[in-house]
């Protein structure tokens, strides 16, 4: 993999390696490395289940086993080898050289342990097993159907490795983690500094750290650092303009460059890269703010997957055409449904200039079990992604999905107002919605799903701030109440986005279904204006169109599943920006 593909962009050091490629790979049951029989190969990090993995078998199996061979490289000065591994799905053992090492849980977020004193004279070999039960409604698990072929609204099943797997070397003393938060009217940012337990013991520790604009510094600092430190960088002020060109926003995605040194007793034993950008949101006024100034939202609903590859992409190339196609259609946003993103998206979106709301997969059982693996999934996903700008929005809960009796049981809102209040502890900087789509308790957006097949209905509904006001005391079509009778006292100017709507349906060809159906890309691309014109008018801060791509068996995509688009893109950006005839 060349540099630019750096599996985790916001902490990039030097020395690095993939392990992606050809691995063994068996499906046994077993629970000890000694006893696995290897049957199949398998190419590294695509799932079983997909077709690019050389194995594609979609049937149901609770356990898989991986193995390869890799080449320790040489280690100076005490440093230390890590490995990583982006996203394995569900609950992880590691063995190098027959030693465990590490079981992580979770089939989203990353982890990483540090081989070093297992290491043998190479070749060495790091052996993975993956438990993933398919039925388990009780975990994270988003689109991933639990019926042997996917049905409604749920997809293939992702098993086992599905995100980059990789090696680092590093310092034994070394920076473990940074928090970036921007202060817009400050003009400044909070550095976080995390260091690893051996920097703590090694002696007096100073962070250096340095923001760029291009090969302009705007910022420097150093400080003292303990096992976690904090300081404030001011950028230099220019004039008004120049203190514009500063900001980030998807029509200027401007970022700063961050240079961040660790030293001990005076001398460097770290260096990382990294980058931040200077933006604010808010919701005031009935309008989301970026910057200070209302923003409207075009937003599409992404559910991530791929043909051939399923929950991971096919490369770094998909990864950026997806946020590509997306600005081409007109969206300034995206509402990644259900999964939490390759980190390498999170990059082309903030390089390239799009809003994300980042949405946590849902288990679908409330239980005791179900909320302590959801809480502790969360919270890795908020601490990986918190520093990316284009991420504008957490959300904890979707339609409901996992606290299924929510108007009845009291436990339930509680599960929803604890996730939102979670959330902005760990990050006050973003907007935090608790259950998008209905049946609000606790948010700072007034989220609506409305899959309503007329244009003149949308119209009605949320054309004007009157009528999507009456909205909140509604219960529409799919029997579910907008906002409940207890929720927190939500304010009368609550920004109301529409959230999902649409679903139209048009594919000459293959077998599957929309929210609604047109014949042909005339009547498909006409539809799509009327039914996105109404919400131009001030009913509304932004919307979220269903979708941006067929997906398996639903297909009410704009594009196909391919990512061919249906109709020419420029017809398309024309109707997402309210061109479209009503």
């Amino acid at each position: 993999m060349p540099q630019h593909e750096y599996p985790r962009p916001q902490l990039v050091r030097e020395h690095w390696q993939s392990l992606n490629g050809q691995w063994n790979f068996s499906f046994d049951e077993a629970a000890s490395p000694t006893d696995v029989k290897w049957t199949h190969q398998i190419v590294v990090p695509y799932p079983p289940e997909s077709k690019l993995s050389g194995i594609h078998d979609e049937s149901f199996h609770r356990v898989v086993w991986y193995q390869r061979d890799f080449d320790a490289p040489e280690l100076d000065n005490g440093e230390r080898l890590i490995l990583h591994f982006g996203a394995v799905d569900y609950k992880c053992d590691v063995w190098v050289n027959g030693h465990h090492l590490a079981q992580h849980t979770g089939g989203h977020t990353p982890f990483s342990m540090d081989v070093t004193d297992a290491l043998t004279s190479n070749p060495n070999h790091v052996t993975v097993r993956a438990y993933d039960d398919p039925h388990e409604l009780s975990k994270p698990r988003g689109k991933q159907d639990w019926h042997e072929q996917p049905h409604s609204i749920f997809y293939p099943r992702t098993t086992g490795i599905w995100q980059t797997v990789w090696l680092e070397r590093v310092p034994e003393q070394r920076i473990d983690r940074i928090v970036m938060k921007p202060d817009l009217p400050g003009y400044a940012f909070t550095f976080d500094v995390r260091t690893t337990e051996a920097a703590q013991a090694a002696g007096s520790l100073v962070a250096k750290a340095r923001i760029r604009n291009g090969q302009q510094t705007v910022a420097e600092a150093q400080w003292n650092v303990k096992q976690t430190s904090r300081q404030t960088l001011h950028l230099e002020r220019g004039g008004l303009d120049d203190d514009r060109d500063l900001l980030w926003s998807p029509e200027r995605p401007n970022l700063l460059d961050v240079d961040l040194e660790l030293e001990v007793d005076g001398v460097t034993v770290d260096r990382v890269q990294s980058y931040t950008a200077l933006r604010s949101i808010e919701g005031r006024d009935g309008m989301v703010h970026l910057n200070g100034q209302p923003y409207f939202l075009r937003l599409a609903l992404d559910q991530g997957y791929w043909d051939d590859t399923l929950l991971a992409a096919p490369d770094d190339d998909a990864l950026r055409t997806d946020v590509e196609l997306a600005k081409a259609m007109g969206f300034n946003g995206v509402r990644k449904h259900q999964k939490i993103e390759d980190p390498r998206y999170l990059y082309w979106a903030d390089r390239l200039g799009l809003l994300v709301w980042e949405e946590l997969p849902s288990a679908y059982n409330f239980t005791d079990r179900a909320i302590e693996r959801l809480n502790q999934e969360w919270v890795e996903a908020i601490h990986r992604d918190i520093n990316h700008p284009c991420i504008m929005a957490w959300v904890p809960f979707n339609e409901s999905w996992g606290v299924p009796n929510l108007p009845h049981v009291p436990a339930q809102r509680s599960a929803v107002r604890g996730f939102y209040h979670l959330t902005k502890s760990l990050d006050d900087s973003r907007l935090v919605v608790g259950n998008d789509g209905w049946e609000h308790v606790s948010t700072d957006l007034l989220t609506i799903h409305d899959y309503h097949p007329d244009p003149d209905v949308i119209q009605a509904r949320y054309g004007t701030p009157d009528a999507t006001l009456a909205i909140r005391e509604a219960t529409l079509e799919h029997g579910r109440r907008i906002v409940l009778h207890d929720a927190d006292d939500l304010p009368s100017d609550l920004p109301a986005i529409l959230s999902e709507f649409g679903g139209i349906r048009f594919h000459p060809e293959a077998e599957g279904w929309g929210y609604q159906e047109v014949e042909n890309a005339d009547a498909f691309i006409d539809l799509y204006g009327r039914m996105i014109k109404p919400l131009y008018f001030p009913g509304v801060a932004g919307f979220c169109y269903t979708q941006f791509a067929d997906t398996f068996q639903e297909q009410n995509g704009l594009l196909f599943s391919d990512r061919t688009p249906k109709v020419a893109l420029d017809s398309l950006l024309s109707a997402t920006e309210g061109n479209g005839d009503s």
